[in-house]
C-alpha cells in the first residue's frame, strides 16, 4: 500500500497525531512520517531575496 506524502502532510495539518496516523495506516512507520515532513521541507525550500 502506498500513501502519498501529500496525504500524510494533510493529516498532520488537520491535527492528526503521529500515533493516530500509524494506527489508521499500519503499514506506515514513524520514519515514514518523518520522511514526508523532510521531503516537504526540502521541496518548499527557496532562496529569499532581499532588497540591497
Amino acid at each position: 500500500m502506498r500513501i502519498r506524502v501529500k496525504d500524510v502532510l494533510e493529516m498532520l495539518a488537520d491535527g492528526a497525531s503521529q500515533e493516530e496516523i500509524l494506527k489508521d495506516f499500519p503499514d506506515l512507520e514513524a520514519e515514514d512520517i518523518r520522511a514526508a515532513i523532510a521531503y516537504a521541507a526540502r521541496y518548499t525550500d527557496h532562496p529569499v531575496l532581499t532588497a540591497a
